[in-house]
């Protein structure tokens, strides 16, 4: 079976949207690449989102040594991204983010998973760097869309 690596965003996404563009696409594991996995918006929150995804049959794993280091959201919510891209690139060179990334590699070589992080611009967001880390075809997914290619090598 191919590779088949996908991002999301939440930021503009409803529960249902986000739900009905992983089915749409054939996720079978959710991978949650927040540091924290916590959110001001409702269904969100890791406790609620895992519940939804069990539901609907699809796994939910919470990784966050691939989430983005508070230094580096600072970094983000204050507009300099190339500081933020590069605390999270020392975030990545880490023992516990390369094993994560293999681990993922491994996943995603087994079945379909995506990556779950707030912004719903795939430019603006880590889970684009941990994609191109991963080294897999990736693509984003809009909730509600079809998937598109973003980045790496078009999806198989």
């Amino acid at each position: 079976m191919a590779a088949r690596l996908f991002t999301i965003g939440y930021e503009a996404a409803t529960p249902a949207s986000l739900l009905g563009a992983l089915r749409q696409a054939g996720i079978a594991t959710l991978v949650d690449v927040r540091a924290l996995a916590n959110s001001r918006k409702p269904g969100f929150a890791k406790r609620a989102l895992g519940a939804a995804l069990e539901e609907a049959g699809i796994g939910y794993l919470h990784v966050p040594a691939l989430g983005t280091p508070a230094e580096g959201r600072v970094a983000a919510r204050a507009g300099r991204p190339a500081e933020m891209r590069r605390i999270f690139a020392a975030r990545l060179a880490g023992v516990e983010a390369q094993a994560a990334l293999a681990a993922l590699r491994d996943r995603a070589a087994a079945e379909p998973v995506c990556l779950l992080c707030l912004e719903a611009d795939p430019a603006q967001c880590h889970r684009t760097l941990v994609a191109e880390a991963v080294g897999l075809p990736f693509a984003h997914l809009h909730p509600a869309e079809q998937p598109q290619p973003l980045g790496g090598l078009p999806p198989r």
